[in-house]
């Protein structure tokens, strides 16, 4: 069997995610008891007619089932059931602002005299220790609904067994650093081809910005160091039973420096994981790099062309 739980913060996509997992097969279902999940997972693998279930367990549970999953999910282990939770947040401002156009009732202000902002911030309290033992973190603040569920497909119905996911991030700091970012590394000591007018135009992936870079042996010299301390740990988390790692490379604007670096390290990596996801969040980029030649994914566009 294998299992998908899906939690995170009201507003965040959780229906979206068990939608796209339910079209591509799986047995889906929303707002599941926590305490119900051993007793599920029993009876499917007794029927034998189910070996893809997904399940969304969050806030609306009763608090004291969510403080039982985590030993719930111990015991799955135990039993070598394999399984992966996905945890979906977003910007607690956003939130705010999706909840105020849809005029929808946040599930903790239903029996309660709450404000909606305390309501958004509480179920991210309650929520914490199940965040804390996810697999896979997906920031939707950005997302439109075909990109998370692309990111739902690529990186969790596509998941196999014992393999490494590595994604390299593109970022700005101007924006914020990614939510989902395992490993963070900032680039914004290198030269910058913002400050050369003939360049500004360009990202990261164009030839004049890699010719401009490359030119420069401290650019170099911070991809190599980079890609070593990648390469001696990332077996590490590997055995360490994690799935998914995110690594974030982050420069002023996200449009030059940062995709540069997440490009050569990605083109270094994917000889020892046989494939890498990159996203270049700022240009609105994402898609997946293998030893063999992969056609770039447009996604939304992200506004503004500063560097």
């Amino acid at each position: 069997m294998q299992l998908v739980i899906i939690s995170g913060r009201s507003g965040s996509g959780k229906s979206i995610a068990l939608q796209a997992l339910e079209d591509l097969g799986y047995y889906a279902i929303d707002n599941l008891p926590a305490m119900l999940l051993g007793s599920l997972v029993d009876e499917l693998r007794e029927q034998g007619e189910r070996t893809h279930l997904a399940v969304s367990i969050d806030a609306r549970n009763l608090p004291t089932a969510l403080e039982r999953l985590p030993a719930l999910l111990e015991e799955l282990r135990q039993r070598e059931i394999r399984f992966q939770v996905i945890y979906l947040t977003t910007d607690a401002r956003i939130l705010l602002e999706r909840y105020s156009a849809t005029r929808r009732r946040h599930p903790l202000t239903r029996d309660s005299e709450m404000t909606l902002e305390e309501a958004i911030n509480k179920e991210e309290e309650t929520l914490l220790e199940i965040r804390d033992l996810a697999d896979l973190l997906i920031d939707t603040s950005r997302l439109s609904v075909h990109d998370l569920r692309r990111r739902i497909t690529d990186q969790v119905a596509h998941q196999r067994k014992d393999q490494l996911t590595l994604t390299f991030e593109s970022f700005g700091y101007k924006r914020g650093v990614p939510m989902d970012a395992d490993l963070v590394f900032d680039v914004r000591c290198l030269p910058n081809p913002y400050w050369d007018p003939t360049l500004r135009q360009f990202t990261g992936r164009d030839a004049d910005i890699v010719a401009f870079l490359s030119s420069y042996p401290m650019v170099e010299a911070m991809t190599n160091d980079i890609q070593a301390w990648l390469e001696k740990w990332l077996p590490a988390y590997q055995n360490s039973q994690r799935s998914y790692i995110t690594v974030a490379i982050g420069c002023t604007g996200g449009q030059h420096r940062s995709v540069y670096m997440v490009e050569q390290l990605a083109k270094k990596l994917v000889k020892q994981t046989g494939e890498v996801q990159l996203r270049h969040r700022e240009l609105g980029l994402q898609y997946t790099l293998s030893e063999e030649p992969a056609v770039p994914c447009v996604t939304t566009p992200a506004a503004g062309s500063t560097p």
